[in-house]
Parts: structure tokens; C-alpha cells; sequence
């Protein structure tokens, strides 16, 4: 059986914290000159250079591309051949506290929802683990500022709203997000499962890089016709109005109960961070 100490993941953790807040990958960033490219509001325009400007400043001056550095959201798929040396959990979250600490990272985490007082250290981290054949550990880390997530809804349909349900419930979310949300989005939508998964698959949603196409011929078919819809509003970038409202919509899907139909829809503005790294 392989092993894996806790220590050497926590550092790998650390590292990935301060890499995922510093850049954004290839494909965004390309989707966004592509957006600029494409903008037709002068003012929409200018906005999506200034967001490109900012990207090349943060990773050439290592700074944080957004200062709203988020909490720090894991997606954790342990092989179910591994064995590791210590605590998964506690070595996230030394992790997430070494890499927030090292690479001058906001702090963001209250330790209680009602209390409100600072963690300092931005953890507890939000793990969501997954046990798979094999003997690795991957490890994605997303992490995610708040003035998108509280734009975000989630829906309990019923079947009969079908297909054109689930495309109203995302359009009145992007709607009422408007400019709160940080425009141009990445829209990330979780249909099926029960309440708390179609959450979660919103929010795995957003860890695929844009353009990345649902593998179901009609999933695919609903996140092109979304991104259509989105985008014919007007509300363009940072809410100043022009055709570029939506940089992608991502759906992901899971079985349901035949009297259900969840719909969860998970805001992000264009900084859409997240990092995989397989040990």
C-alpha cells in the first residue's frame, strides 16, 4: 500500500492556496482577452482591459488577482489504496493556514456563523471528499469570494418545470445578481441529486475550465442556449452594460427522486480560481 505523510500535504496545500489566488489559468484568461475581442460597449471594453491588466500585474507582482481571496473550497479524491501517515483534514487545514500566512493572504473565516469573530488564519476549510480506485490523492482547491457566492440560489423544482424551469431559475439568478455579482460571470449550475448535492455540483461546476462542455449532448446544448440567454441581457461587464454579461455556463447533473427537481446556481465573477495537483 502506498503512503503519503500529512506534513508533505500540507505543504502542497500551502502552496496551492498561494498559486490559485495569484493566477488564473491559461483558459480564463484567454476566455477573457476572447471576451474583449468580442465586447461591442466601448465602456464593456474598457472594463474587460482593465481586468486583463490586472491579471498581468497580480502574477507579475505576485499579488492576489482580488483581494476578496476567499474561503478556501476543496474537492479531495482519495484512492482507495492509499494509506496516509496522519490527519487528511487537519493537514488540509494546515495547509490553508500556512499558504493564507505565507503568501500574505485576507483572512476571511468567522469561527462562528452568528458571532463573527475572525479565525485569523482562514480556516476551517470546506472539504468535500471523495473515495476512488488507486493509490493517489488528488487535491483541487476553488477558492471562493463571497460577493458572488451570496448572489448564488438554489431551487426545488418541480419535474413538470422541466428544461424550461431550470432555464428560468438560472436567468433570474443572473438577473437579480446583476452588478453585485462582479460581471463577467462564470455561471456554474447543479441539476438533480437532493438539496444538498445540487449545491455541491454548482460548485464542482466552476472547477471546469471554461468552454469545457457537458459530455451529455443536451446538457451541452442547455449551457450553450444559457450562456445565449445571459449574455442578451445587457447587464455586460461590472454591471456597465454591454453584450459580454457571462463568460461561460457550466451544468453538472446527477440522478434525482422522481418528485424532485433541484436546481442550484452557483455565482462567480471572472475570477474564477482553482488549482488540481495529483500526489
Amino acid at each position: 500500500m502506498r503512503e503519503l505523510d500529512a506534513d508533505y500535504i500540507a505543504g502542497v496545500v500551502a502552496d496551492m492556496c498561494i498559486r490559485a489566488n495569484l493566477s488564473l489559468s491559461p483558459a480564463m484568461q484567454e476566455r477573457i482577452y476572447a471576451a474583449k475581442e468580442a465586447e461591442r460597449s466601448p465602456i464593456g471594453k474598457k472594463v474587460l482591459g482593465q481586468l486583463l491588466d490586472n491579471m498581468a500585474i497580480a502574477e507579475a507582482q505576485a499579488i492576489p488577482i482580488c483581494q476578496d481571496t476567499g474561503m478556501a473550497v476543496f474537492f479531495v479524491k482519495v484512492g482507495q489504496d492509499l494509506h496516509i501517515n496522519g490527519n487528511l483534514t487537519d493537514a488540509i487545514n494546515a495547509g490553508v493556514r500556512k499558504g493564507y500566512k505565507d503568501g500574505y493572504l485576507r483572512k476571511s473565516v468567522v469561527g462562528d456563523p452568528l458571532i463573527r469573530v475572525n479565525t485569523n488564519d482562514n480556516t476551517p476549510a470546506i472539504i468535500h471528499y471523495d473515495i476512488v480506485p488507486g493509490d493517489k490523492l488528488e487535491i483541487l482547491i476553488a477558492p471562493k469570494g463571497f460577493g458572488s457566492e451570496n448572489m448564488s440560489r438554489i431551487y426545488m423544482l418541480k419535474p413538470a418545470d422541466g428544461m424550461d424551469g431550470v432555464r428560468n431559475a438560472v436567468l433570474e439568478t443572473v438577473k437579480d445578481a446583476g452588478p453585485n455579482a462582479c460581471p463577467p460571470f462564470v455561471v456554474g449550475v447543479g441539476i438533480g441529486g437532493d438539496f444538498e448535492m445540487a449545491a455541491i455540483l454548482a460548485k464542482k461546476a466552476l472547477t471546469r475550465e471554461p468552454g469545457e462542455a457537458s459530455p451529455l449532448t443536451h446538457v451541452a446544448r442547455l449551457e450553450a442556449d444559457l450562456l445565449s440567454a445571459i449574455n442578451s441581457l445587457g447587464i455586460g461587464p461590472a454591471g456597465l452594460g454591454g453584450a459580454i454579461t457571462a463568460l461561460s455556463v457550466q451544468i453538472e447533473t446527477y440522478p434525482t427522486h422522481i418528485a424532485g427537481l433541484p436546481v442550484a446556481v452557483n455565482m462567480c465573477c471572472h475570477v474564477d480560481r482553482h488549482v488540481r495537483m495529483i500526489l
